[in-house]
This record gives C-alpha cells, structure tokens and sequence, in this order.
C-alpha cells in the first residue's frame, strides 16, 4: 500500500518544519517498515486526519481493530506514549505496545475515528469532555519527562513578542497575555499531567469507555491551563453570536465551577493561550483564524 500523507497534514507540517526537514519525504517509507514489523494488516489512512502525525487504520495478527500512528519529533510523540503509558487507558486512548521501540510510531486501540463529542449538542459536548479531562489530572510519574506549563508558555512568549514588534496591532493583546502569564506563574496551585492540547475534537467515542481523549500533547502544571483550551471550543460559532462575548464568560463560569478550578486562573490562561494562538495563526499565514482568535481574546 502506498501512504500518502492527507493533505490537511502536509499543509500543517508546511507551516512549522524546520529548512530542510524531510520527514514527510520519509514518512511512506517509515510506515511501510512499521507495518512490517509488527505484521499488521492496513484498512486505510484516516482522512483528513490530524495535523501533527498520519493515523492509519489498521488489525493486528490476530485480527483487533487498532491504530498506527506515526509523528515527527517536533510534534514530541515519545512525551505522548509516555502520559499513555501513565494514564493506561484512564479516560485516554490504551497504548498497546508500551515496550517495543518507537521512533515516533505508536500503537494505539482503535475508537471510533469519525465521532468525537464535538458531535454532540454544544452543552452535552462540554459536560462530556469536561469530565474526560478530570480523569487525565493525576499525579505525573516521579521523573517525568514532559515540558512544565512554565517552559512550554516561555517558549511561546518569546515568538508573541518578537511577533509584536513586528505587528504592532497585536502589542496591546500580546503585552496583557504575557502580564497575565507571569501573574498566573507566580503561584500555581498544584502539578497535575495535564493533555496539553485538549478540546472536543480529542475527545472520541470508544468501546470500553463512552469517550477517550487522543492526541495528547502533555505537560505538567496546573489544571486550569488545560481547561483554558476547551473554553474556545467552536470559537467560530461564538464569534458569530451577538452574544458572543456573553457566553464566553459563562463558560469559564460553568467550567471553573464544574471542575473545581479558580475562575480567574482559567480566564486568565484562556486568555494567554487565546492571543498565544492567535500570534502564531497570523505568523504562519492564516489570517482568517488569527483574527477569530484575536477577536476571541479580546473580550476575555
């Protein structure tokens, strides 16, 4: 079978690869050689896909229904087996091969790709990814080898900056996001392993559970920055609300409330995260969405 990158993956990977990266020009090879290696029998490639790695749809030898997921490095997929290794199959997508070398493929049981809870009404969506994300917020292993939220968001803060000198539009957003960065760092309230990249889509339906989170991007940190990414949920659809603005603030109510978080940390991380995407959508050329995002930032 020839692999052929979905091209919703080779646009995504255009926009961040590094000069002279050739993983994509690698990929059909990497996945031909692991499917071989552990004799799998291939469906099909999960289209449109992800925007960080190709999912194939695939049975192992005995017939179970799996994934074979394959990343580069850039998109961390070693940090990713390990929080799936720790949260072995609590409210997460199960690892099945915790102990065969990787190189950024993993394999992983198969849910069902094309439902996710995104499907659901908007209030259901979020009460069911809420409490899919409250099973992730455990304890990280002893030595842990995940980014801390301070070192994933300096790293950030630096592009947002060098964007705002470049873009003075987005300064005034850009110097509050970075304000309230260092306010919330100052004193974070506790150190969970955290999904990193959580929303509705990561959220799909499976066999052994209703639902299970993917595509895990973890991090240690505080809960508060997990959640602020779900608040923006279908940020199209509250942009196109007169009442818009509204809604918003009652869903960091309603989620800092439902799951025990403090509400002004989770504005203020929705707020961050917001501007942080918003920069880096205008720096790498999709205008449209930093413009959503920006606009979304602007009434937190």
């Amino acid at each position: 079978m020839v692999f052929e990158p979905p091209q919703r993956l080779v646009r995504a990977l255009g926009e961040t690869a590094p000069d002279g990266d050739d993983w994509l020009a690698r990929l059909p090879g990497a996945a031909q050689r692991a499917v071989a290696l552990r004799e799998l029998t291939v469906e099909r490639v999960q289209v449109p896909g992800g925007r960080s790695s190709l999912v194939v749809l695939v049975r192992t030898a005995d017939g179970t229904p799996a994934v074979l997921k394959l990343a580069p490095g850039r998109a961390r997929p070693e940090a990713e087996r390990a929080a799936l290794a720790h949260w072995a199959g609590r409210g997460a997508v199960q690892l099945l091969e915790p102990g065969l070398p990787t190189e950024g493929v993993l394999l992983l049981e198969r849910l069902h790709p094309d439902v996710s809870v995104r499907s659901l009404p908007e209030a259901k969506a979020l009460l069911e990814a809420a409490g899919t994300l409250r099973r992730l917020w455990v304890e990280p292993p002893a030595d842990f080898p995940f980014e801390t939220v301070a070192e994933r968001t300096g790293r950030q803060a630096e592009a947002m900056r060098a964007r705002a000198q470049a873009d003075p539009e987005v300064a005034p957003l850009v110097d509050l996001a970075l304000a309230a960065r260092a306010e919330l760092l100052a004193a974070p309230p506790e150190h969970r392993l955290l999904h990193g990249t959580f929303r509705q889509s990561k959220v799909l339906a499976g066999e052994r559970m209703p639902w299970l989170a993917v595509g895990p991007d973890p991090v240690v940190g505080e809960c508060a920055f997990d959640l602020a990414r779900l608040v923006r949920d279908r940020v199209e659809d509250l942009i196109a609300q007169p009442s818009g603005a509204a809604t918003t603030r009652r869903r960091v109510k309603r989620l800092a409330e439902s799951l025990d978080v403090d509400q002004e940390r989770l504005r203020g991380w929705t707020l961050f995260r917001a501007v942080e995407s918003g920069v880096r959508a205008g720096r790498v050329g999709r205008p449209r969405d930093a413009e959503l995002l920006l606009e979304f930032a602007g009434w937190l």
